[in-house]
């Protein structure tokens, strides 16, 4: 009996989880390349994290990050303590790694406006998706020009392949903050451990989200109530899209290992067609 029919949760059944979602996805895409094409050029971050056994196992690709709130003994105080590995252009590690893994390709990764991304068109290294880069019989027309490479792809060039961390939970482990890279462009893991720890739960993440939106409006010199008041299409501009998730540790469920009656669903919405 398979790992995941017994409900046994390992870096490897996560790892074969986002294999599954990957060659799903990718088989959509082939079957709607004649009608729509250009689903080969969408993808997306995945940041995943499960409690099993009081260990919480995190799985994470591109740019999305989980910080863990940590009470720092009976001080009354909280460490921000970064659980998650970003896979992003703009950090030097990832640019070294991708130049390893493409010894042969100088434009692996490319500087434009500030900003450095992969084959100078994405910042991230790591997704579910943007199969155009990563098999070459979907980088051709009649995708978009400006996502076609002038040279084949002979290997991938991203990956959906997660970076996957185990925590055995603490006492003093407080709650987790789940986002993209859009909250934490404004706010420091820092300030957003502060801002959670100093509040009452309830609404939580929507106080991150307005907490960044105010100091993407600061930054632009201008109000937040005007921010709020610019179409959503110009808002891109502005500020990154934002989704946060905050999840507070119950610690007598989690020892007893409890589970939530019935289970959630995690199916892909694949499997609901």
């Amino acid at each position: 009996m398979s790992a995941e029919a017994q409900g046994v949760v390992t870096a490897e059944t996560i790892q074969r989880a986002f294999r599954a979602t990957e060659e799903g996805f990718t088989a959509l895409v082939s079957e709607l390349w004649t009608s729509y094409p250009q689903i080969a050029t969408a993808g997306t971050c995945c940041l995943v994290g499960v409690i099993y056994q009081q260990t919480l196992f995190v799985a994470n690709l591109g740019d999305s990050r989980v910080v863990l709130g940590k009470k720092v003994g009976n001080t009354g105080a909280i460490a921000a303590i970064q659980l998650s590995t970003e896979h992003n252009a703009n950090l030097a590690a990832i640019r070294q790694e991708l130049k390893e893994l493409h010894p042969n390709d100088p434009q692996i990764v490319v500087l434009r406006h500030g900003v450095w991304r992969v084959k100078g068109i994405i910042q991230v290294s790591k997704s579910i998706g943007d199969v155009y880069l990563k098999h070459a019989r979907f980088n051709r027309e009649p995708i978009n020009a400006k996502f076609r490479l002038p040279d084949p792809i002979s290997s991938p060039i991203l990956s959906a392949s997660p970076t996957i961390l185990s925590h055995p939970l603490q006492p003093n482990d407080s709650f987790l903050i789940f986002a993209s890279d859009g909250l934490w462009e404004h706010l420091s893991n820092e300030k957003a451990v502060d801002i959670v720890h100093s509040n009452p739960h309830a609404g939580s993440a929507k106080r991150l989200v307005k907490a960044a939106l105010q100091e993407a409006a600061r930054k632009r010199e201008m109000r937040y109530s005007d921010l709020k008041k610019i179409d959503k299409k110009v808002r891109r501009h502005f500020h990154d899209d934002i989704t946060v998730f905050v999840l507070f540790l119950n610690h007598d469920l989690i020892s007893r290992g409890t589970l939530q009656d019935p289970p959630v669903s995690v199916r892909s919405a694949l499997e609901h067609r």
